[in-house]
């Protein structure tokens, strides 16, 4: 007979497959979390956004330092829901866990997820750039009907190939912060990991983006304010899903 207490089992990183309603099992959670304790998360999510916004401002690396950081804000973010899950209560400075744990690999997480949108944008831009450029000359040369219908078409190929080449990264870097954070896997390894997951679990992911579509549309209604409450209860589906899929 194995001795007690036994020892638990290695973290694996492989994900298993949840039931195609789970999320809104996951929303749900989030929502539970939420109310746990609404105005110290409204607090929190004011302090991420002044941050991120702050940092948005800032000239030249404003940006590059935003997109850098936010992986490690997200793991700080999941960091308060795993505490308030566990112990009942989080702090406010858990929103900075991600400096003290694991920061260099959040951060490459978020140097990968801007390079792969700098390609996706390049790819959109040589292959599409020739249906606007052809647009602006049918129109320079007396055909406006003829050149603003290419220049539309460009503009929605546009959109549909940034959708279909971003969905592929969106779900690379979904789990990444958390499995790079609480798990401690290299960041490749952790994009792996994540889009495995997402990949397997492509019904689940499917219905809650569908669903988070529509909460972020009346999110925005009240000048925006709704996502001071959306945000928190996304951070609590997304720690949910984590502990669902890698976790069971």
């Amino acid at each position: 007979m194995d001795p007690f207490p036994l020892t638990p089992a290695t973290f694996s990183g492989q994900a298993r497959v949840a039931p195609p309603d789970s999320a809104f099992a996951w929303l749900r959670q989030g929502w539970a979390s939420f109310v746990a304790n609404p105005g110290l998360w409204l607090a929190t999510c004011v302090l991420l956004l002044v941050i991120f916004l702050g940092l948005q401002i800032v000239p030249m690396i404003g940006t590059l330092a935003a997109n850098m950081l936010m992986p490690v804000l997200t793991a700080g973010m999941l960091h308060a829901v795993r505490r308030l899950s566990d112990e009942g209560s989080f702090e406010i400075v858990d929103l900075f866990a991600g400096f003290k744990r694991n920061t260099g690999p959040l951060v490459i997480v978020g140097v990968m997820n801007m390079v792969g949108w700098l390609i996706i944008a390049l790819v959109v831009m040589v292959l599409v750039g020739g249906s606007v450029a052809g647009g602006i000359v049918f129109g320079a040369a007396g055909q406006p009907a003829v050149g603003a219908g290419i220049g539309f078409g460009g503009v929605f190929i546009a959109g549909l190939m940034t959708v279909l080449l971003g969905v592929p990264l969106i779900a690379a870097v979904w789990f990444a912060p958390a499995l790079v954070f609480f798990n401690d896997m290299p960041p490749v390894a952790a994009l792996k990991a994540s889009f495995d997951a997402c990949l397997k679990n492509w019904l689940a992911m499917l219905i809650f983006g569908i669903v988070v579509m529509v909460l972020c549309f009346f999110a925005a209604l009240p000048m925006g304010l709704g996502f001071l409450v959306l945000l928190p209860v996304l951070y609590g589906a997304l720690y949910a899903s984590y502990k669902d899929i890698f976790l069971g």
